[in-house]
């Protein structure tokens, strides 16, 4: 079977109604985005180095892009590497999107003792499904008792005490504990020599990761030569933060309203996709794609559909700002 975060969750598109976009207002593709946009409503896959703490690195974004607010999504132990979601400005509303959306992470686990490969092999294959954990002592969050679900396990290699193995896994579980753990069930005792995170959701290691001294430089080029093309590649747009997230595509007309807080009324809804159930976080779109907002369903994608009136979603985070849509509603309404 292949390795599958919540984030690769298939969904199909329930057509409600048809409209047109005006072409305009809002951006029509991420190339249409001003880099001044970008840059202050962005997301960048960034490679943390081993050393400083994910506050550390955050603010270093921050300064380095002369922007006013910078904030990340999942944090990371000063000792590991690997990607660091980072949001600027508004973008930073975004961040909590991806916390659904699954991680992987390749971590060394070493052994205290000489240990069969057929065992090793055995035992983390059936750490998989929920798992009960209680943080370690060094974490920074209050350690009580709590589940935790692995998606998948599987060994890359095994050399002697120590085993290579990549881990598909729910936001807030602990690979510390998961080795000590593994350790425990072999019988044989064992510790995390080393870990990097390697995907968060639909963020992959391999595609636009991107390093503290590639984003200097790729804002230098754009700000000295006007060179736009490597910042355009490193600062991606912040509906990719929400590209694992089921949608509800909307109106033009719909769109100010929401940027000004209103939730989503069912005359407002063109497309949605399958699988959303009450309570659900949902994306809401415009017809470009753009996100406005991140909102809370009320009801089932097939209520949703038939809805003639009513609510559907309660507005949540507000993610485009007022204005890029015309005001086409009243005060009151």
């Amino acid at each position: 079977m292949p390795n599958l975060l919540p984030a690769d969750k298939r969904r199909d598109t329930i057509v409600r109604a048809e409209d047109t976009t005006n072409p305009e207002y809002g951006f029509s593709s991420p190339k249409d985005i001003p880099v001044e946009h970008l840059i202050q409503n962005g997301v960048i896959c960034l490679d943390k180095p081993s050393g400083p703490t994910s506050h550390e690195v955050t603010t270093w974004v921050r300064r380095i892009l002369d922007v006013d607010k910078t904030g990340h999504s999942g944090t990371l132990d000063p000792a590991v590497t690997g990607i660091l979601p980072v949001g600027t400005g508004d973008a930073t509303r975004a961040m909590q999107a991806l916390l659904p959306a699954g991680k992987e992470y390749v971590c060394v686990l070493e052994l205290h003792q000489k240990t069969p490969e057929e065992d090793i092999r055995r035992v983390v294959a059936e750490f998989t499904g929920k798992l009960y954990q209680k943080p370690p002592l060094r974490s920074s969050v209050k350690r009580v008792l709590r589940v935790r679900e692995v998606y998948y396990t599987e060994i890359l290699e095994i050399r002697g005490r120590l085993a290579l193995f990549r881990v598909g896994c729910q936001a807030g579980t602990y690979i510390r504990k998961l080795c000590f753990d593994i350790g425990e069930a072999l019988g044989s005792g064992g510790h995390m020599r080393e870990l990097r995170r390697t995907r968060v959701g639909k963020f992959l290691e391999d595609e636009h990761l991107c390093t503290l001294h590639d984003l200097t430089d790729a804002y230098h080029f754009w700000k000295e030569d006007g060179n736009e093309a490597e910042i355009r590649k490193f600062i991606l747009p912040v509906e990719s933060a929400v590209a694992h997230l089921p949608e509800i595509v909307i109106r033009d007309s719909a769109v100010d309203a929401l940027c000004h807080g209103a939730d989503l009324a069912a005359s407002g809804v063109l497309r949605l996709s399958t699988g959303i159930q009450p309570d659900d976080m949902i994306a809401i779109r415009t017809l470009k794609g753009e996100i406005v907002c991140l909102s809370n369903a009320q009801m089932n994608s097939d209520t949703i559909a038939k809805a003639k009136s009513g609510i559907v979603a309660i507005t949540d985070r507000v993610l485009m700002e007022r204005g890029r849509y015309p005001r086409l509603w009243k005060s009151g309404e």
